[in-house]
């Protein structure tokens, strides 16, 4: 089984670009498209908008170094508003009337799952940027998935370190709570397996619905149940409402966290401060000793240098290296093959390890990580008002898995907070 290397990726397009002895310029040639519907406005936008400068970087690296299959790659992409609605008919445009060779995914689980039929009827290569267990019920084998839950259940992988962390400490009771969405629901589905196995008693288990505001009912009807752990499933607006009212109430519980999307932010980090400590909740990478992958922290300087002043993650350390990432395993594939084929690129993406910024990926069933790496981390010692002190090792540390640890979980919840 072979490895593809960037080196070996920039030799083959090398190689093309030099074939026949002549000098081709990428200039001269017909561009290489990449089609893709990204979350530029909407909830999700606070992702998609790092994403995309990500993507752009990755698209000017290939492209200095001789872009794919000695041709520069250009990107035709539509705003999807966070609407899932709109995805159809996106990526019907992409490959119908703008004649896109490749096609990616939209941030997320619910922009990508609506993607799924259209892609498969026209039988690209699908590679998607953060969906959960999307696979399942597609069971397509040009599908891959760059984010690190993986195989064989992905919903069970993402909680399972979290569920994990409570039984090692103790915990007996759980109370799951997520937004009726189907990313929050596929993580509480996983909690909720991994709690049955491991024996916890789950006392409390709903959900709310997406554009609640006021989420103090909820946090008053979870104490009322007095549950040793509170594993929470939500998109980045109801993660803010619940840390806030977890912390207005007093919520006093042993673990608190799980699977909450936006905790990763370096805004939302730089919001709630001080709240988020003690909460263990899911990550992909943070600038802790054992995560410093070849590349990774190039990368996060070209995208930091860029970030300034737009408004959007200053820090990028989320979906940004996973986004190039994605690209990177991609252009490999395209160039090793030497011709836009989505059979054959599709067989060499199942059959081959990659080297990226994120570490290495190798994809196993379903078009999920064949070695799953979902991290568990836990905010300790964080101050307020200090967007810097993210940057560095400390504030998030890693306790699962055991391969990434990079230092001990405070327990219970009500004493990491209140350090």
């Amino acid at each position: 089984m072979r490895k593809v290397t960037r080196l070996a990726a920039w030799l083959t397009a090398a190689a093309l670009a030099f074939a026949g002895g002549t000098v081709v310029s990428t200039a001269q040639e017909e561009p290489i498209k990449i089609g893709f519907s990204m979350t530029l406005t909407g909830g999700l936008a606070v992702a998609g908008k790092p994403a995309l400068i990500a993507m752009e970087i990755w698209r000017e690296d290939i492209n200095e170094a001789g872009g794919l299959l000695g041709h520069p790659v250009e990107f035709v992409y539509y705003d999807d508003q966070t609407n899932p609605s709109e995805i159809p008919s996106i990526y019907s445009k992409l490959i119908d009337v703008d004649k896109v060779d490749l096609v990616v995914s939209s941030y997320g689980t619910d922009l990508i799952a609506p993607a799924m039929s259209i892609i498969m009827r026209k039988g690209m290569v699908f590679m998607s940027l953060f969906g959960l267990d999307v696979n399942t019920r597609f069971g397509y084998d040009r599908y891959f998935q760059i984010m690190p839950a993986g195989a064989p259940d992905p919903s069970v992988n993402w909680s399972k370190g979290f569920i994990d962390l409570a039984v090692e400490n103790g915990v007996k009771t759980i109370a799951l709570v997520g937004t009726d969405a189907e990313f929050a629901q596929h993580a509480v589905s996983g909690a909720r397996k991994n709690a049955e196995s491991a024996g916890l008693e789950i006392v409390y288990d709903e959900s709310y619905k997406p554009g609640t505001s006021d989420f103090t009912p909820i946090i008053r009807a979870i104490q009322a149940t007095n549950p040793d752990a509170v594993y929470v499933g939500s998109y980045p607006p109801g993660t803010v409402g619940i840390v806030r009212a977890a912390n207005e109430l007093g919520l006093e519980t042993k673990m608190f966290g799980g699977g909450m999307v936006g905790a990763q932010y370096a805004t939302i980090q730089e919001s709630l401060g001080s709240m988020l400590n003690g909460i263990v909740n899911y990550d992909f990478w943070v600038p802790e000793p054992t995560l410093k992958f070849p590349g990774v922290e190039e990368f996060l300087a070209k995208y930091q240098e860029r970030a300034k002043d737009q408004g959007i993650d200053p820090l990028g350390h989320y979906l940004p290296p996973y986004a190039y990432a994605y690209l990177q395993v991609l252009g490999d594939a395209v160039n090793a093959v030497g011709e836009i084929d989505q059979e054959k690129i599709a067989a060499y993406i199942r059959e081959n390890e990659f080297d990226t910024v994120v570490g290495e990926v190798k994809f196993g069933e379903k078009g999920e990580w064949a070695i799953p790496r979902t991290l568990q981390v836990q905010f300790q010692n964080v101050e307020d008002n200090n967007l810097d002190q993210f940057r560095t090792a400390g504030k998030r540390i890693v306790l699962k898995p055991e391969e990434w640890k990079s230092g001990d979980l405070i327990f219970p919840y009500t004493d990491a907070k209140n350090k």
